[in-house]
């Protein structure tokens, strides 16, 4: 018996051709190369989003889970940026000085 992960599904598609203006299209191929996959599969799937119910948990773990990670670079960039914005602490607050007598 074959594993059902094996077989490859046939899906019924309509071929449709839409004309889009031609910086959303760059910008499509933008988001398909950074996220590795072909301009279809990113249009289809933001196409597919527009039906999910928008607060659903698989559509948030899904939307979650496509973005892209963050290299080893980039969070040691945004580390260095908290630890530099980082305020000295004080035992003493704004309120707790007595005015000069």
């Amino acid at each position: 018996m074959q594993d059902t992960s094996d077989v490859e599904r046939m899906v019924s598609r309509k071929t449709v051709t839409i004309q889009i203006p031609d910086d959303l299209a760059r910008g499509l191929e933008g988001i398909a190369a950074a996220q590795q996959k072909s301009v279809e599969q990113v249009a289809l799937e933001s196409l597919l989003s527009l039906f999910e119910r928008a607060s659903s948990p698989e559509a948030v773990l899904r939307a979650v889970r496509q973005l892209p990670h963050p290299s080893a670079a980039a969070v040691d960039d945004l580390e260095a940026a908290i630890a530099a914005a980082r305020l000295p602490v004080r035992d003493e607050g704004a309120f707790d000085q007595r005015p000069p007598a």
